[in-house]
């Protein structure tokens, strides 16, 4: 049996190229919608660069935290033509 961590990295890993998702809704997608603060939580802890943590953002549209720091996660969703009118800076 898969554990939530492992769902949600699961999740993360999924996201493509160009999109993003919420922290809510990995939360959601790995079973636990109202886990969102864990899913934060455990991919502050995650270094794999397999699994694309920069694409998880805020439901309110901002960028969130990053374990390689905010301004490397901007940097990241600018190299993807993420960030723009839709996400706030």
């Amino acid at each position: 049996m898969e554990t939530f961590r492992e769902k949600v990295l699961k999740t993360v890993r999924g996201i493509k190229r160009g999109e993003v998702l919420s922290y809510k809704e990995v939360a959601r997608r790995a079973g636990r919608p109202r886990a969102y603060r864990a899913v934060g939580n455990i991919l502050a802890r995650n270094f794999d660069p397999e699994i694309p943590c920069h694409r998880v953002i805020r439901s309110d549209g901002r960028i969130g935290g990053y374990n390689g720091g905010r301004k490397a996660k901007k940097e990241l969703l600018k190299e993807e033509s993420i960030i723009g009118d839709d996400i706030k800076k």
